[in-house]
């Protein structure tokens, strides 16, 4: 009761989950140019999840598994499906999604063998897989409504249906081990815990082995996806695209909001996106309209680019970005291998590579 009367003041005084306010880069996420000047490895136009040995990258692109020689992608496995998330495991074994509703785990990398398949339970839009203590598989299934594909539908439904899964490879079972989050998409095992990315919610959260939800980093400028270790403790912390007033303003004007998903094409509705400025027919906000013939670096951003590096605790340290103007946006994914740090940039379909030596440089750490 004292709940709903909160939300209806909340939306007469626009305030608490009614405001449209989108908190500012500043501090370690001070904008920088450093993500937009990486080298670019391959253009991947399907490439979706990264993960490494620490030595070795393996890159999921569409229905292959690629491994990196030097800079040269060989096949190492090839599925029937494509590829939404994969893991390595300690065991020299590997965890893989398909199509985000079949998760697959094989005892070796590279090899002949089915795998094991794990299904249930409903699983819809898996998106992200890290290995858990004691022979679980930990998985973010983004919508229990949407497929992986149609995140965008997701958000503007305002979906509240993403889920943390625990897969236990030795009995087979799935178990359910938080529900209701806001697009769960990223996730990574932390002291027992698992640190989970929340993008409609725009916070990371930690969920403990009995399903108890507590907040670790909240109110982000951004909407954060995958999360992966980092050498020396922390984490990388990707986000997908940036939050903007117009955004927020339509999630919370329902009326609009449903005459333009029934009525308007998807591609020109007023949503994020992992690629920008492709379409004279793009909807935007005043400050992202063209001057004298260039978009500014600090308009409100359609399309971004964007790796926060974490400690520990999941505090954000420094950032790496691909400002408003630039070209590296829609990053699901960075992973360290090597003296490097490697990333997906969706947007524009590339595998990105920054040697750590040159980022500590660039930001005099």
């Amino acid at each position: 009761m004292i709940g709903a009367i909160r939300r209806t003041v909340d939306q007469l005084l626009g305030r608490g989950e009614a405001s449209i306010t989108v908190p500012t880069l500043d501090g370690a996420l001070k904008p920088n140019q450093i993500l937009e000047h990486a080298e670019i490895v391959a253009e991947l136009p399907h490439a979706e999840d990264l993960a490494s040995d620490g030595a070795t990258l393996y890159v999921a692109d569409g229905p292959s598994l690629r491994r990196l020689a030097g800079d040269a992608l060989t096949e190492a496995w090839r599925f029937d499906r494509p590829i939404t998330a994969f893991c390595l495991l300690a065991s020299g074994g590997l965890a893989v999604a398909l199509d985000g509703k079949e998760v697959r785990v094989f005892d070796a990398i590279a090899g002949g063998d089915s795998g094991r398949s794990f299904t249930g339970p409903d699983m819809t839009a898996v998106n992200a897989l890290a290995e858990g203590p004691d022979g679980t598989v930990l998985a973010t299934d983004g919508s229990l409504e949407q497929p992986y594909a149609r995140w965008a539908h997701d958000l503007m439904s305002r979906g509240a249906t993403g889920r943390l899964l625990a897969i236990d490879t030795r009995s087979g079972a799935v178990n359910v081990r938080a529900s209701a989050l806001g697009y769960a998409f990223g996730v990574v095992s932390s002291n027992g815990d698992a640190l989970v990315s929340e993008s409609w919610r725009h916070r990371l959260v930690f969920i403990s082995p009995q399903g108890a939800v507590r907040p670790a980093l909240g109110e982000l400028p951004v909407y954060p996806s995958r999360i992966s270790r980092a050498e020396g403790g922390g984490y990388w912390l990707t986000a997908f695209t940036g939050r903007t007033q117009l955004v927020e303003f339509v999630l919370r004007e329902n009326a609009y909001r449903r005459r333009m998903m029934a009525e308007i094409a998807p591609e020109h509705w007023i949503v994020p996106r992992l690629r920008s400025g492709q379409s004279f027919k793009e909807p935007m906000q005043g400050a992202h309209l063209k001057t004298m013939g260039v978009v500014k670096p600090w308009a409100p951003p359609r399309s971004y680019g964007l790796i926060v590096r974490l400690n520990a605790a999941a505090q954000p340290v420094y950032s790496l970005h691909s400002r408003v103007d630039g070209e590296n946006h829609g990053v699901v994914a960075a992973v360290e291998a090597g003296d490097s740090l490697y990333a997906i940039a969706k947007g524009p379909g590339r595998l990105l590579r920054l040697p750590l030596a040159k980022i500590r440089e660039e930001l005099r750490l």
